[in-house]
């Protein structure tokens, strides 16, 4: 067991676990953070997806012993009032159906547009290809990142 001090949605978190657990772990089990989702476990679904310093990262197979001072971004943490632009543009579009993996969607579109505040429809599906939906609303999810494009 170590302690980490952690950056986790602007808050300081003093957290005594393995270094090797997952991030995941850490949000869910030790700091009650339960939006950020387990999926597959290995890193293929995007659930789990939370920002590291804006960029999108799967947090089911990262160890806390490598965050360091890095900033963490959770689905909580994007919005104080959870009105993103994205998380609105979720709800016009009717994106979620189970919901199980729309925090981890909304967080990789939201770390593309920070890199790309105007992407292509092509760069859209290159960067959203990686996060699996059980119910296939790849078609929604997708007008509601341009929606927010255009806005």
């Amino acid at each position: 067991m170590a302690v980490f001090t952690l950056n986790v949605n602007g808050k300081r978190y003093e957290v005594d676990v393995d270094p090797a657990t997952p991030m995941l772990w850490v949000l869910r089990d030790h700091l009650n953070l339960v939006g950020t989702k387990y999926g597959c476990g290995i890193a293929q679904c995007g659930a789990c997806t939370i920002h590291l310093d804006d960029v999108a990262v799967r947090s089911c197979m990262l160890p806390v012993s490598q965050v360091g001072n890095r900033r963490i971004t959770t689905i909580e943490g994007l919005s104080a009032n959870g009105d993103h632009p994205l998380q609105r543009a979720w709800l016009e579009h009717d994106v979620p159906q189970c919901g199980y993996c729309q925090a981890g969607q909304i967080m990789n579109a939201a770390a593309l547009l920070k890199a790309n505040p105007n992407p292509t429809d092509e760069e859209i599906e290159a960067a959203m290809h990686g996060n699996l939906c059980r119910c296939g609303t790849y078609t929604r999810i997708k007008a509601a990142i341009k929606s927010v494009v255009k806005g």
